[in-house]
């Protein structure tokens, strides 16, 4: 139907339901009320019919898009809910594998704080023991110094005693005596070796 038509139909039942009321009152004021009530019933008829008739299609259309925007609305909804239930479990999944992942890394931090300590301990024993040494044959430096310094003073303080209690004791004829001594042994040792 083309909406010239239409509108021109459109027209005609407008006039003929605005004019119906005028036209079963007659003219008379006494009318009938149920001649009266009749015509309304049909004007109200004759209008639902033409605004049915004129509005079903944009109605199922409306209807019908707005069935399919709900129908996608609610599809893209269970395609959210899917991925965020997904990402849930995926989360889930994760915070499982990190209480495992945490308990990993402080079993590694432990082992390897213990195995620091042994190794402090380790250095720590090797330096005392270093340390040990060194004192030992520092001190051992220091009593061969120290006695070599004393056997020096001891022999410096035999010397001199014993010149001390040799120029007390020793009378000029031992002095003299001690010469000849000393001057014959060289003459002895000189004779023999010009002997050989």
């Amino acid at each position: 139907m083309s909406s010239a038509l239409r509108s021109a139909l459109l027209v005609s039942v407008w006039l003929l339901a605005t004019a119906a009321p005028a036209l079963a009152s007659g003219g008379d004021e006494g009318g009938n009320p149920w001649v009266e009530f009749m015509w309304e019933a049909l004007n109200l008829a004759l209008l639902v019919g033409v605004i049915v008739y004129f509005a079903r299609s944009p109605v199922r259309e409306f209807f019908a898009g707005r069935r399919e925007q709900i129908k996608g609305e609610l599809e893209s909804a269970a395609s959210v809910l899917g991925e965020a239930e997904a990402r849930f479990a995926e989360w889930e999944q994760k915070l499982g594998a990190l209480d495992i992942e945490l308990e990993k890394i402080r079993e590694t931090e432990r082992r390897r704080a213990q195995q620091e300590r042994a190794r402090i301990l380790e250095d720590a024993r090797e330096a005392a023991l270093r340390i040990e040494r060194d004192a030992k044959t520092s001190i051992l430096r220091e009593q061969r110094r120290a006695q070599a310094a004393l056997q020096r003073e001891a022999g410096e303080l035999a010397v001199e005693m014993a010149a001390v209690i040799l120029r007390e004791t020793m009378q000029d004829e031992d002095r003299d005596r001690l010469v000849d001594e000393f001057i014959g042994s060289i003459e002895a040792s000189h004779a023999t070796g010009s002997g050989s």
